[in-house]
């Protein structure tokens, strides 16, 4: 017991001797009789808090823990805002959930706890992806909605993503009055569990269609299509709810001839056949990878568990297939919607688009170009969400995304999307292809004619207490030492998006940064590289985001200019001690 700060041990004996159900009580009373003080610490040293993807974590019992209790105190507290901000109206919220082990159970206490407080659920009766959920809350004027995932995460994770009402993520102020009424929820005995049967009503295919119609509708080449409709699909799921959507989508758009991996299309929040069910990881790739090479694919897809972010695959000019980062894929889709529409005349001047502020600046660039306005927002697409919904009505929003793997392609839904994003990735295909051209020739294509960028994330996990703390030192040391060279180049500038500063560093002088206080510092070289570090809101990780750039004189330099990149971006890395 010694070993258990008081702070922690309090909150253990809260829940032994609270309202707490017997087998919790019996977990938690066992990891205390075993001397697991590194657990218990792990598991009840703070309350999970909603970062940039919302409420995130192992699950297990504790208040640092997915479980009934955390759920079911986010969504009183979710309740108790609606209820404050919504007063003397009927409150619509839509609940969905993805493949993950207990997301049905969690999703179920969560439409329980709202109907209990008076609020009507849409529940959607069987696992749906994330971008669905944005589209119902739109589609049937819900106040809010929630999804229950834990996205790429590692299987011993789940989560709680709340929305609004223009169906993206809490933003500011919002987002800290939701965490101030989940905070107040000070005991179990504040929850309402008992549900209210003829507040929860079942979503099913009736939404999917409308979901479905609406994508097919934003097409930019459907000749294309027609032209090269029996272009080669591989698609993967990876055991998660991109199997409800993509594969319709993809018949919607117009494509005939698509191959499921079979071994991943089964929904299993164990993700048997991958160790992280994660498109930006190669091994996640690899059954999606092995069929496309057995029927010689043009294209290869794989969606994350809740089909909001997407991976690809193409062949390079050797006939080998090659991953696409979430930069190149990103960048690629933007220059082809504004290919499309330049050549369909459909750009008027008052278009935009939008990434974060660690995705690839080559898409700044590219818009650039075709003088459409181009919007840097701070990490995560509830911003991205945040800044459509201001436009809404005044401008039009072709497309965007960030470097993670997650887009958005017309103004459907207000978060990444998987279900889209692959059928406008197989629209791209077919359209370079109806040129003759290749996705790998369009990359360096691009590359020739915007310059090439590379970029590159390093993520550092760090696991628990000491982690946190250890990533806090890490950001305060970068923060008040700023290297003086990254990759034999200057640092002329730091962009501290915590103090809101960007710092001349040979002059010192300061200027006030536009976007909101987030815990992100940028350091910005001569050269023109830019390295971001940024503690992950969501994992135990702090992440390097680094960005690279020089000319591509010719394709066939196309590799020597690539690892000469690479070397420049491990130099970086090195500088910073990584």
């Amino acid at each position: 017991m010694q070993e258990l700060e008081p702070s922690v041990l309090k909150k253990i004996n809260e829940w032994l001797q609270g309202s707490y159900d017997a087998e919790t009580k019996q977990h938690v009373q066992k990891l205390l009789d075993e001397k697991s003080f590194t657990e218990l610490t792990d598991s009840f040293y703070r309350d999970l808090e909603f970062g940039t993807g919302g409420l995130r974590g192992i699950m297990g019992p504790g208040s640092n823990r997915i479980n009934k209790y955390t759920i079911g105190a986010a969504t009183q507290g979710l309740s108790n805002y609606l209820k404050k901000a919504y007063p003397r109206e009927q409150i619509k919220v839509a609940v969905a959930h993805d493949s993950r082990n207990n997301s049905d159970y969690f999703a179920r206490i969560t439409a329980e706890v709202f109907s209990a407080n008076g609020i009507y659920v849409y529940f959607f009766k069987e696992l749906r992806p994330t971008p669905e959920l944005s589209f119902a809350i739109r589609e049937l004027g819900c106040k809010s909605g929630v999804m229950l995932t834990a996205s790429h995460n590692p299987k011993e994770y789940n989560g709680y993503k709340a929305y609004g009402a223009d169906g993206g993520q809490f933003v500011s102020p919002e987002d800290t009055k939701v965490m101030e009424e989940v905070a107040a929820v000070s005991s179990v005995d504040k929850i309402k569990f008992n549900p209210e049967e003829q507040n929860i009503e079942l979503l099913g295919e009736e939404i999917d269609e409308l979901y479905l119609d609406k994508i097919t509708n934003l097409s930019v080449s459907p000749e294309a299509i027609k032209r090269q409709k029996d272009l080669k699909i591989v698609y993967s799921p990876i055991h998660g709810t991109g199997i409800t959507l993509v594969p319709q989508a993809l018949k919607r758009f117009g494509f005939t001839n698509i191959t499921l991996v079979e071994e991943q299309v089964k929904p299993d929040g164990n993700f048997p056949t991958v160790v992280y069910p994660n498109p930006e990881e190669k091994e996640a790739l690899t059954l999606a990878l092995q069929k496309g090479r057995e029927i010689d694919a043009d294209l290869i897809l794989a969606t994350d568990p809740d089909a909001d972010r997407v991976g690809i695959a193409v062949k390079n000019n050797e006939g080998e297939f090659i991953l696409f980062n979430g930069n190149q894929t990103g960048s690629l889709l933007i220059n082809y919607l504004l290919t499309a529409w330049e050549e369909k005349g459909k750009l008027s001047g008052n278009e935009y688009i939008v990434k974060t502020i660690v995705t690839s600046y080559i898409i700044d660039e590219i818009a650039k170009a075709r003088n459409v306005e181009c919007y840097n927002t701070l990490t995560g697409f509830k911003y991205i969400g945040e800044l459509m919904t201001k436009f809404e009505g005044k401008k039009t929003f072709i497309g965007g995304g960030e470097e993670s793997y997650g887009y958005l392609i017309g103004e459907l839904v207000r978060d990444k999307d998987a279900v889209v994003s692959a059928a406008f990735i197989a629209e791209m295909t077919a359209f370079y292809k109806d040129k003759g051209s290749s996705l790998f020739d369009a990359l360096l294509e691009m590359y020739q004619q915007y310059g090439f960028y590379k970029e590159k994330l390093v993520s550092v996990t760090k696991k628990g207490k000491s982690g946190a703390e250890e990533i806090k030192a890490m950001m305060e040391r970068f923060r008040n030492n700023p290297p003086a060279t990254l990759g034999g180049s200057k640092v002329t500038a730091l962009k501290d998006y915590e103090l809101r500063v960007e710092t001349n560093i040979a002059s010192g002088a300061k200027k006030e940064l536009e976007l909101p206080k987030s815990d992100v510092l940028q350091f910005i070289t001569e050269d023109g590289s830019i390295i971001s570090a940024r503690p992950s809101g969501t994992e135990p990780k702090i992440k390097f985001y680094c960005s690279v750039k020089t000319t591509l004189s010719d394709k066939s330099a196309y590799q020597a200019t690539s690892a000469q990149l690479d070397e420049k971006v491990n130099s970086i890395m090195n500088d910073l001690g990584v």
